[in-house]
């Protein structure tokens, strides 16, 4: 596992000269969205071969010149010396979208560059394969908790639509609100998935949604925020939400679409 290390005009020249593919994320911390920090240092951890990078361009200006940085959080994809990527403001869709983007740059360069030695499987490893196959999709039968650490996994790579509600203990039409998704959620156990956020626990998503009013309800499907909307609303309104959002068909995007998304 690994962490993004911190780069400085004085370093930047020897992560740029090697020969692994580069992350490099330009952000003094203002308004740098949760969603998209949670996903840069997830996917740090989990992909070691890519180099992961944070640079401060207002500490850095030579480096901040150099990649034509201006006052917005902005993630560059870098191999062999060229740009391959660059999201100004990324949410977190993007960063997994920009590395598929790095990862056919790579192999359309060096085919052999991103390879990685499978290693023998065991008839230990394969049962254990075969079991994992077998076991049968999660059903979710009440609404679950979402935090700024779990959101990328449990919202934004969830197979099923998610209905999000964002929520205080404090807030008298979220109590309101939650006895109707507690019944919603058995209703249409398998078919959607409802998260609850506690505004309170997780200022990370609080701030990079801008919640302003609570609750707020939102739903996303395969990536993609379909539905959001602030105040609580009836059961039946409720449910034909979600009926919709089941029914509904998100058309494959391009990579040039999808970094085409609202400003944060």
């Amino acid at each position: 596992m690994q962490e993004p290390i911190n780069l400085t005009d004085a370093t930047l020249d020897d992560v740029l000269n090697s020969d692994k593919p580069i992350m490099l994320l330009f952000t003094n911390g203002d308004g740098l969205r949760g969603d998209f920090r949670v996903a840069f240092n997830k996917i740090a951890a989990e992909q070691p071969r890519f180099t992961f990078a944070r640079i401060n361009p207002d500490e850095n200006p030579q480096a901040a010149a150099r990649f034509s940085i201006g006052g917005k959080p902005t993630l560059i994809g870098v191999y062999c010396g060229e740009e391959i990527v660059r999201r100004a403001k990324p949410w977190g869709t993007d960063m997994s979208l920009a590395v598929e983007s790095m990862e056919t740059a790579v192999r359309a360069r060096n085919p052999e560059a991103l390879v990685e030695e499978a290693p023998a499987e065991t008839d230990t490893e394969e049962n254990a394969e075969l079991a994992d196959a077998a076991q049968p999709a999660v059903v979710y039968s009440a609404p679950v908790t979402v935090t700024d650490a779990t959101f990328e996994g449990e919202v934004l790579n969830s197979d099923l639509p998610v209905l999000v509600d964002f929520w205080a203990a404090w807030c008298g039409p979220c109590r309101m609100v939650a006895p109707i998704l507690d019944k919603l959620a058995k209703e249409f156990a398998g078919q959607i998935k409802i998260a609850k956020v506690n505004v309170d626990e997780n200022p990370g998503l609080s701030q990079a949604f801008r919640i302003q009013s609570i609750p707020t309800l939102m739903i996303v499907k395969q990536r993609t925020m379909i539905f959001n909307q602030p105040g609580a609303l009836p059961e039946a309104s409720l449910r034909d939400l979600i009926q919709q959002a089941i029914a509904l068909q998100i058309p494959a995007r391009n990579d040039a679409e999808t970094s085409e998304q609202p400003a944060s």
